[in-house]
């Protein structure tokens, strides 16, 4: 069919002040209400005398509903002072350079202040339906890099293990929901388990107040094997599955075993098996279950010039089949997708500051957003939708705000395909209850 009109006949003109870009954002703005974010943020941060310190709570939220419109620098959030989409988040919007402000006003102390936000608001969603259950839960450690350029950032500018320049955050991860449970910014040369003992403190304690009640499990990579680790996590009363780097001794005992102590396994290359042994780490007396997984090399490759299988190993203390802890061990690669939701959904890939207590105040918030999103989809129903599905399909909708008999009215276009399952999740927030004491 023949367009009834050329394009370049369209006038255009930017001229509705009623007009919002981003409408869908009443949805995690009506759940930032009923959760009391902007009233958390404003009695838990106290940043003194600094200058960003007044009205935390309403810059906060506008640093969060910036990234989960896709922001990932400060500038990024003076998309919300357009047309009327203040009016929509419940809220004033501050402007970049003012929100700038607010962020170099935090140091390393004040940053941890944002912990105690994180940790009421994982309760309170977790107390309004969004929470795990009674049930087992497992929590999944990892790090990564964020990637500095230059040799302005705090904490930043020296080079990571990766060999490049960054910062090296410690995330602690819900595969069930795709929730950050913690968080907590390092400077690029830091080891994988720095500081890890406490942390895992820190998250047990945070997810047991939350309301976890079941058996806890923590899954790591290599990076995390130490005694030390494995201390923390008995201590914590907390199952672990974490993966053994394999020395010369322990190869060739694993290679020792006989045929028979090898099980079939479903992979993707054909031939691979897994066996278990007792292993006393550490040269202890105590002895946990060494699981082992080999595979044989893809045919062709040069690592088939030099080898039979490829060994990958992990020591637990969980109880059940082999066949099963190591196929949920496996799963522990699924932190990847969270932490690629994290820098290209949210904006966790780009640190914004010179200042190293700033840029742990955006890790935080940009964590609160991307959880936002995740309590979003677990109250709809609708699963774990990533930041950047959230987006397309509920947030960055245009639609136009009007006023009539006293009344606000949002239009949002005709023959939306997600429009049931939009005013579905608006329903269900509004009747929340009103947030809960921590």
């Amino acid at each position: 069919m023949q367009s009834s009109h050329s394009l370049s006949h369209l006038s255009v003109a930017f001229s509705d002040s009623h007009a919002v870009a981003d409408a869908g954002l009443v949805l995690p703005a009506t759940l930032a209400e009923k959760l009391g974010l902007r009233v958390l943020f404003d009695q838990a941060v106290d940043l003194g005398d600094a200058a960003g310190r007044g009205n935390v709570g309403v810059k906060a939220l506008t640093l969060v509903y910036s990234a989960l419109c896709g922001g990932d620098c400060i500038d990024d959030a003076r998309t919300l002072l357009a047309g009327r989409t203040a009016a929509i988040l419940g809220q004033e919007v501050r402007a970049p350079s003012t929100l700038g402000t607010f962020l170099r006003s935090f140091r390393w102390g004040h940053a941890l202040q944002l912990d105690v936000v994180s940790r009421i608001a994982l309760a309170r969603a977790w107390r309004a339906g969004a929470g795990p259950g009674s049930g087992p839960l497992t929590i999944d450690l990892d790090s990564t890099i964020c990637e500095t350029y230059g040799l302005a950032k705090a904490g930043g500018s020296r080079f990571t293990y990766t060999h490049v320049r960054g910062y090296h955050p410690l995330l602690a991860v819900l595969p069930q929901s795709g929730e950050v449970v913690h968080a907590r910014l390092r400077g690029g040369p830091a080891h994988t388990a720095q500081g890890v003992c406490r942390f895992i403190a820190q998250t047990v304690a945070r997810v047991r107040q939350a309301g976890a009640r079941g058996e806890l499990t923590l899954r790591a990579d290599a990076g995390f094997y130490s005694q030390k680790v494995i201390a923390a996590c008995r201590k914590k009363k907390v199952r672990f599955s974490i993966t053994l780097p394999l020395h010369h001794s322990l190869q060739a005992k694993i290679a020792a075993l006989p045929q028979e102590a090898w099980q079939p396994i479903p992979y993707v290359f054909p031939g691979a098996a897994v066996a278990e042994i007792p292993y006393a780490p550490f040269g202890g007396k105590e002895a946990f279950r060494l699981i082992v997984r080999r595979v044989p090399p893809s045919p062709g490759s040069q690592l088939a010039l030099f080898v039979t299988y490829a060994y990958h190993a992990f020591l637990t203390d969980r109880e059940g089949d082999t066949l099963a802890l190591e196929a949920d061990h496996r799963r522990h690669a699924e932190i990847e997708n969270v932490i690629r939701d994290l820098k290209y959904g949210v904006g966790l890939n780009h640190l914004p500051s010179g200042r190293f207590g700033a840029n742990a105040a955006w890790l935080a918030l940009q964590v609160l957003a991307h959880n936002l999103g995740r309590w979003l989809s677990q109250l709809a129903g609708g699963g774990r939708l990533t930041t950047k599905t959230l987006r397309r399909r509920f947030l960055s909708l245009p639609g136009r705000l009007t006023r009539s008999a006293r009344r606000l009215f949002l239009s949002l276009p005709a023959a939306w395909p997600w429009r049931e399952a939009f005013l579905q999740t608006l329903s269900v927030l509004r009747t929340l209850p009103p947030p809960l004491s921590a």
